[in-house]
This record gives C-alpha cells, structure tokens and sequence, in this order.
C-alpha cells in the first residue's frame, strides 16, 4: 500500500488508487506466497519476491516499463486466484483462515504497485503516463471484485456476528470491525444490479483521476517561465538564481534563468523578486495548472468526478460523497469539521486584514503606487516581517543546508526514539539522485530502511510526500518496513551545498514524521501498520514533528552557515522565536480556503457544478480575503481529485494539527521536546500501535485526557476566545 503523504498525499499515481480502492482488501505482507516462481519469472522479473538483505528490498535494476502492462495482468490474476481460494475455503470461517489470509493475499500486486506507484509519481516520463491510463481501470475492477464477492464478505459477516468477537484482543477486534464495515462502505450488500452500477462508477472514476493528474503533471511541465536579463533577477538570494541558472542549463539553455512550475521553484520568486510583472507571470503560471482552456484543462473532468461521487454515495444510502468518506474517520460526519475550520476561519480572516494593512503601509510609504494583490503577498509580507521583527527570512537560508537538516532529523529520531541512520550503498535505486540508509535501534538491531529522493525534476511531480514500500508486520515472521521521503528541491550550482527556505525545512521535517511514523510500528498484520490510520489522524505524528526543528539543540548544531561553518546566532533564533506566529493569516486562510471548498464541493448534491464557478462563488460566501488564493485551487487539487484519498479530507491537516498543538504543549510543559518520558508516552501510545486502537484512545492515554481545541488557536497566535 503506498502511503503518499503531505504535499502530501497527493495520490498522483495508480498506487495512490490502491489506497482508496485495493489496499483495504489487500494490504502489504510479504510472506510465504501462493503460485510458482516459475510462473512467475516466466512472466516479468518485477513479480518475483524481493530478495537481498533486510529481508529483501525494491528491485528497481529489474524494472522494464514495456512489461508493466502484461505484469499488472498476471498480478491482478494472481491477487484474485488468492481471494477466490479465502471465499471458497470449505472450512468453516475463522479469524485465521478468512482474516489473516486476506492479510497475505495479494503480495505479488503489492510488490509491483509499489515499483509502478514510484514511476508514476518520481519517474513519470515517456509510457508511464499511457500504461498508467491503461491500468488504473483494471485495478478498480479488480477492487470491486473483492468488495462484491459474496461469498467472501459472508465469511467477514460471520466472523463479525459470532461470539469469537467477546475473546479477540483490541486489535483483532478492530481489525474484523474494519473489514466487515469497509465492504458495507464499498457495495458488499447491494443488489446484483446496484452492484454493476457501483463497478461503472468506480472504473470510470479510476480513468478520471488518471487524466486529471496527467493534465496537472503536463501544465507543470509546459509552463516554464524563462528569464533573458540579470536585471530582472534583483532581489532574489543568490543560491536560487543559481539554482534557477542550472535548471536553465539542463533544459539547453544555458545563459538564461528558468522558473519551473511547481511550488518550490514558485516559491522564492513570489517571496523575493523586485520585478512584479514576474512575480505576477510566476503566479498565473502556478495557480493556472488545469484551467488554462486547452487539451490539459481540468474542469470537465472535476464536474464528471463530482457527479459520479455524489451518484455512488447515493447508491450506498449516504446523503453525500462527504458523509460517505467521512464514517470511518475521527471526525464521523461533515459537521463536526465545518465546526472546527470554522471556529478558526473569521480569526484567520481578521489577522489576514491585519497583514494586508501592513503591507499596504509599506507599499505606500515606497510611493510603489499598487494595491496589494495575491502576487505580492509574499514580497510584502517578508519587508513586513522585517520592519516589525527585524527578521530577513533569506538571512536564514545561508543555514539551512539540506544535508545538514537531514542529519538534524536524524539525530532527533536518536534522542526521541533510540534510531541509529546508517548510509548503505550498492542498493539498487530508481534514480543516482536517491539515498539508502539503514535504520537501527539502541541495541543496533535493524529496524527498517530510508529511502531519500529529495530533488526536483522532469517527470515527478510537485510537493513532498511519504511512501511505504514495505510495511511493517510479525504474523509469521518479522517483517520490517521500507519508507521513503520524497521532495522538489531545487538543486544549486555543482560543488555548492542546497539550501532551502524555513518552509521547505518544516516541510521536511513534517515528511520525515510520516516516515517515523512507518518506521517505528510494532503491529502484528499490516493492514494495521503504521500510517495506516484514520484520514485525520495520519497528520498528527507528522505536524508533531516539525516542532523539533525549532529547538534549541537542532538550531545550534546542525543550522550552520554554509561558508563559515558557523551556528545560528542566538540573535537570529530569538527573532525566529519570536516571529513564530507571523503571517499565520496568510497561511491559515490560504490552507483553509481549500479545505472548506473541498468540503462544500462534497456535501453539494447539485449535479451540474461549473467547477470554476462554484469555487468563485464559495469563496465569495465565506468572505475570502482577494489578497491571497486558496492553497490549490480546484482545477489542479490532486488530493481531491488524483485519487477518492483525501476528497472530503482535506481538512484532516487542521484536524490533526489540534491534537498536535495540544501534544506539543505537553512537551513544553515537561521542559523540553527531548524529554524522556513524554516521548515514551508518544512512542507507546501513538507512534507505535498504528491501527491497533482507537486513535482519540490512543491520543487520550497519550495526553492523559481528551483534545484541547483552543491549544491550536494558541499555537497560530489566534485569540482563544
């Protein structure tokens, strides 16, 4: 199951369908398999087992694109032979024979799901684009197949309604309370008929999500923005004009600068360019993606998912696609998130007025004559944060070297939970740019593997995200989990150290929280492991780990300047202290703008929806500042509409990042984020069960009570009251 998280989980690849159709039904395992190797190996050598050390690894020196297409056909057939063998059983049902068979049934798919799920999202170059089109239908009938066999979800009811129930532990319950209420969610007791109009439903959904993220993956290679002349480079740090010279360069043509069209490249631009009209150029580009009026736009595609959503959740007696997803996440049904984003949205609005007049202060006083618009946010919000806390964020970034915040991670995974990175070569690896590191415990036994591909190019998409290529479980032997973190940053001149933003610092440490989150599961099946949790609680771990960054102890020893090797300056981390809750207006409403029309989109019953339009005219009704956009705009939303994965969830960050304000109070209350005890409680209660428990249970033995909402209105500098 390929757990694609954060910018994350931007479901952009035909694995990112699996989570919302297959995986539930086949989750990872890779134990002993059914059907011959020779059979197999006759076929592709990409549906072998892994072998090699750590229990095997990802063969990525076997993967041939021109066999995909027949090796998903042998997969999926090897997948359903294991489920028809479970329905069929002549034995009566068992928590043995029905459950933790289907917890080792379909390896094969997984293993290739995940070697195709990476060339979808870091390798989506030449027939990857046509073989995933090709296959995502395939994969959603399979899913369906599995969901409406009869016979199957006859045994899971059996099992669910007998009195074995009363003697199972806590994991095993949920584990049979999972299965059986999924396979409702999914059609188990419709009609015969109902059942082949679910099965249309979702294949057509599996082509759309396809051509949805194809088209925002060709806007962001199409529009590159070229710059001809130094002087429209003024005022932008030295270390991106350099990057934006070797990007240039790779494309052939050298001498000039380029300007790609993702998040990261945008980014700096927006932030420190003089030049507005590239300002204004580079933001058109970037929130432009599927709404360009060509081959590649995205509205047609968005309406037809929106009324197939809301035709499926119909038929399964929901009243909406968002009642629908909502079930089996934390927050249950739709109110209960309008609530929350709500009790925050109008302070984030009034602090956003507050920012805007601030900038327009300043605007006026450099006689610039403009009133500020979405393309100067950025570049006024940092002259801004200089005038109040003398803090110039680009007098920061000469500190923040890639490879040493990689090291930072590192070493607080050490101090929090006993992890021991250990670089290891002559792995096999999809591209020269991705890093393998070992992950040992105290005692120095293994533990897991890190695989770190973190640098932008042609062919992967945009953001950073988590992947599980291996999850972690101890049914019949100990397997351990193989994570990776992936990011876009843009690499420097040769032989110059990468340095990034404090946001893209946050972003990496957010990611690799994922990825601590896959390491440190101590589960018995994988369908448990890990990040294998509610939509809105698979946040949590990860937000909860972009507060080490800012301590003390990563600050002074792993943030230093990259030509002198000298620290951070007490001065420079007290003003970062200090202006911790600056333009938290911005980011607030930016984020939250998505995740309440993400969430008008989905308990919207009309059946006609002008994509464009309703999002003007929801953003209108909820009062949206025209200062700033919302964070993706609809027309290039992957997480609603690359995959079912995060539709109707996209307010899961805020909803997680409540318990995390409370989580990381208590840290602070103990005296610091390295505290012993504290990080036990997280590692016991959090980090290590996965799916075994009830998350607001394991939040509550971890706190010592239930959430604290106003906890997050503290942590964003918001009035409590």
């Amino acid at each position: 199951m390929l757990r694609q998280l954060r910018q994350c989980i931007l479901s952009a690849s035909v694995a990112a369908l699996l989570i919302s159709a297959t995986v539930q039904a086949l989750p990872r395992s890779y134990a002993q398999e059914t059907g011959s190797k020779k059979e197999m190996a006759s076929q592709s050598a990409m549906l072998l087992p892994w072998t090699g050390p750590y229990g095997g690894v990802p063969p990525w020196n076997v993967v041939r694109t021109e066999e995909f297409q027949s090796a998903f056909d042998t997969a999926i057939a090897s997948a359903a032979k294991d489920i028809d063998a479970i329905a069929n059983d002549p034995e009566p049902p068992t928590f043995e024979n029905t459950l933790v068979a289907m917890e080792h049934a379909g390896r094969m798919l997984d293993r290739l799901d995940t070697l195709f799920g990476v060339h979808g999202s870091n390798l989506n170059l030449g027939p990857i684009p046509d073989i995933e089109r090709a296959v995502a239908p395939k994969l959603s009938e399979h899913s369906d197949s599995i969901y409406q066999n009869a016979k199957l979800f006859a045994r899971i009811e059996a099992i669910y309604n007998s009195d074995a129930m009363k003697s199972f532990d806590t994991a095993k319950k949920r584990l049979v309370d999972d299965r059986y209420k999924t396979f409702v969610r999914r059609g188990a007791k419709l009609n015969d008929a109902d059942k082949a109009k679910l099965s249309q439903i979702n294949t057509r959904l599996a082509r759309l999500f396809t051509d949805f993220n194809q088209n925002v993956l060709a806007d962001e290679k199409g529009y590159v923005t070229w710059i001809e002349n130094a002087s429209d480079l003024e005022g932008l740090p030295d270390s991106t004009i350099a990057a934006m010279a070797a990007s240039a360069k790779e494309k052939g043509k050298s001498g000039q600068w380029s300007v790609t069209n993702t998040r990261s490249s945008m980014d700096p631009v927006l932030t420190y360019a003089d030049d507005r009209e590239l300002r204004k150029k580079v933001w058109t580009n970037y929130y432009s993606r599927g709404d360009n009026g060509d081959e590649h736009d995205n509205n047609k595609i968005i309406a037809e998912i929106l009324n197939l959503r809301t035709a499926r959740a119909k038929l399964l007696g929901y009243p909406t696609h968002a009642h629908w997803k909502l079930e089996p996440a934390m927050a249950k049904v739709p109110e209960a998130t309008m609530d929350l984003m709500m009790k925050v949205w109008p302070k984030a609005v009034a602090r956003v007025k507050e920012e805007v007049a601030d900038m327009q202060e300043i605007a006026d006083d450099a006689n610039a004559g403009i009133t500020i618009e979405p393309w100067d946010y950025r570049y006024y919000a940092e002259k801004v944060r200089k005038a109040k806390y003398d803090l110039d964020m680009n007098s920061v970034k000469p500190y923040m070297q890639l490879d040493k915040l990689r090291e930072a991670m590192m070493w607080a995974a050490g101090e929090i939970y006993g992890m021991q990175f250990k670089e290891v070569s002559g792995l096999p690896v999809f591209h020269p740019d991705v890093t393998v590191w070992e992950v040992l415990d105290q005692s120095g036994e293994h533990v897991g593997l890190w695989y770190f591909d973190p640098f932008a190019r042609e062919g992967k998409r945009s953001g950073a995200w988590m992947n599980a290529y291996r999850s972690q479980e101890n049914m019949d032997n100990k397997i351990t989990p193989i994570v990776s973190n992936n990011s876009n940053f843009v690499k420097g001149a040769p032989g110059e150290p990468v340095l990034i933003s404090w946001d893209d610092a946050v972003t990496l440490f957010h990611e690799f929280g994922h990825a601590l989150h896959g390491l440190n599961s101590k589960v018995t099946y994988p369908s448990q492991s890990g990040t294998s949790v509610a939509r809105d609680y698979v946040e949590f771990p990860s937000q909860l780990m972009e507060h080490w960054l800012e301590t003390p102890e990563v600050l002074s020893k792993y943030c230093v300047h990259y030509k002198t090797g000298e620290p951070l300056p007490q001065e420079l981390m007290d003003k970062i202290k200090k202006a911790s809750t600056f333009n938290q207006g911005f980011d607030t409403v930016e984020y939250l703008a998505s995740a309440l029309v993400d969430m008008k989109l989905h308990t919207s019953t009309d059946t006609s929806i002008d994509p464009d339009k309703f999002e003007k005219e929801a953003l209108a009704e909820i009062g949206m500042p025209s200062e700033l956009p919302m964070r993706h705009r609809t027309p290039h939303f992957s997480h609603l509409f690359s995959s079912d994965s995060y539709s109707a969830g996209y307010y899961s960050y805020l909803w997680s990042d409540a318990l995390t304000a409370d989580a990381a109070e208590l840290f602070e209350e103990a005296g610091s984020y390295y505290d012993k005890d504290v990080a036990k409680k997280l590692h016991d209660n959090v980090m290590s069960v996965g799916d075994t428990i009830d998350p607001a249970d394991g939040f509550r033995a971890f706190r010592g009570r239930g959430v604290d909402t106003s906890a997050l209105l503290r942590k964003r500098g918001f009035p409590v009251e």
